[in-house]
């Protein structure tokens, strides 16, 4: 990079930092008991004439370099002894006004920029003079005007002149006023200190004069109340012994009315105390009346509900213990039925078992007799004759026979004793007709029937 560029670099960012630091350093701020002045070119006013200052109070401003330049107005308030001697009234009597007056430059614009104009630059005593000058001036006017009466009685409208006529002639110099304090006024004649003493001499004549009059107004009081108490007296004693009598006398018809008032009274009394007891007893009665109704409503509300609740409870632990019971009913029913539905199946199971075992026992019977069933069933009745035969002899074993007389007649053809037997075998019950169904008889002794001979064939 050229030398020549590196230092046009650093002119430039040096141009740029001077030109900041005097851009802030010409940018003032006013302080709140100051008023900050530019002057020199600020522009022009509105009917085209050029503005001598700008004034600002509280805020700030950017004051440009050359054209421009700023001063500060303090707002500091200055006192200001003004002892004004040897000054005439309108009665021509020389009088001495010692005052002290406060004064301040005024924050109003227009006020601002007269203070601008006027007081720039001015020391704090210098300023103090010139506000003196008009404040003297416009004291021996308002004096000139007034009568020493006036000044000394009426304060008030005294400072008001004085105020009015001194602030408007302070605001041509940019100053305001602020307070006035007025102490005692004096002249060399002596004639405000007559004023006083003739009115001190007015108010003591006055008094004296008062306490005469009062005096004699006292005395001629007392004589008269005394005349009027002789002559009061004297007619309250005749009129006394008049009125004792009448009062006696108005005493006795006093205490007859009286008694028989009395009397009246105390018979109304007497009745009324007992209406009013009647009344009161009455009352009474009612009341307790009501109140025994409300008991005994309030008996047998309590007696209902608890009767009610009780029932109620009674009857809830019924519907509990029903259903208890319905619920404890509902499951041993249903135990029981699934004990019996499983003792049902494990009967029906077994059955069945049974069942295809002696299906399957007979399948391999029918199976052994060659496929034909009615050999099958007497093999089986074959093998189940013992046990019908053992049936057929204890059908007829419990029977008691003490004596048996047998008639055997000679030359008959059967004995008796065979008959006896045969006819006791034919009792049984129909065992041959069994052992026909499988094919077998029973011998001709026992009851079977008798072997037919068949036919001989011719030759």
């Amino acid at each position: 990079m050229p030398v020549e560029f590196l230092i046009l670099i650093v002119v430039a960012v040096v141009l740029v930092f001077s030109i900041m630091v005097l851009i802030l350093s010409r940018f003032r701020k006013c302080p709140s008991d100051k008023i900050m002045v530019i002057y020199g070119k600020v522009g022009s006013n509105k009917d085209g004439t050029a503005r001598s200052a700008i004034c600002i109070h509280g805020g700030a401003s950017f004051v440009w370099p050359v054209i421009q330049a700023f001063q500060y107005l303090d707002l500091t308030p200055m006192s200001i002894s003004v002892d004004l001697k040897n000054t005439l009234s309108r009665q021509n009597i020389r009088i001495d006004v010692p005052s002290r007056f406060t004064v301040g430059i005024s924050t109003e614009q227009s006020v601002m920029v007269n203070a601008a104009e006027r007081l720039l630059g001015l020391t704090l005593s210098e300023i103090q003079e010139l506000a003196k000058d008009i404040i003297l001036g416009q004291l021996r006017l308002i004096i000139a005007t007034m009568d020493i009466e006036e000044i000394n009685t009426d304060r008030d409208k005294f400072l008001e002149q004085v105020s009015r006529n001194v602030e408007t002639e302070l605001k041509k110099i940019g100053l305001r006023l602020i307070n006035v304090n007025v102490t005692d006024i004096t002249d060399e004649s002596g004639y405000i200190l007559a004023l006083g003493k003739e009115a001190a001499a007015k108010a003591i004549n006055d008094a004296k004069k008062s306490v005469a009059e009062k005096d004699r107004d006292g005395s001629i009081g007392e004589a008269n109340a005394r005349r009027d108490q002789r002559i009061q007296v004297a007619a309250a004693e005749s009129s006394a012994i008049d009125g004792e009598n009448q009062a006696q006398v108005a005493i006795a018809q006093s205490n007859a009315l009286r008694r028989e008032k009395e009397a009246e009274a105390e018979k109304i009394a007497s009745a009324a105390e007992k209406i009013q007891a009647a009344k009161a007893l009455e009352e009474s009665y009612t009341a307790e009346k009501e109140a025994e109704i409300t008991r005994a409503e309030r008996d047998r509300a309590t007696l209902e509900a608890n009767i009610i609740v009780k029932a109620e409870i009674d009857k809830r632990e019924v519907e509990l213990k029903a259903e208890a019971e319905a619920e404890q009913a509902r499951r041993i029913a249903r135990g029981e039925a699934d004990a019996i539905y499983l003792r049902m199946e494990a009967e029906a199971r077994g059955l069945q078992e049974m069942l295809t075992r002696q299906a399957s026992g007979l399948a391999q019977v029918v199976s052994a007799a060659g496929g034909d069933a009615g050999d099958a069933l007497r093999l089986m009745l074959a093998d189940k004759m013992e046990e019908l035969l053992r049936i057929q002899v204890d059908a007829i074993s419990g029977i008691k026979i003490d004596k048996v007389t047998v008639w055997d007649g000679a030359g008959s053809g059967n004995s008796s004793t065979a008959g006896f037997l045969s006819g006791l075998m034919k009792s049984l019950p129909p065992i041959n007709d069994l052992l026909e169904m499988t094919g077998m008889k029973l011998p001709e002794f026992l009851g079977g029937p008798a072997e037919v001979q068949a036919p001989e064939e011719n030759a």
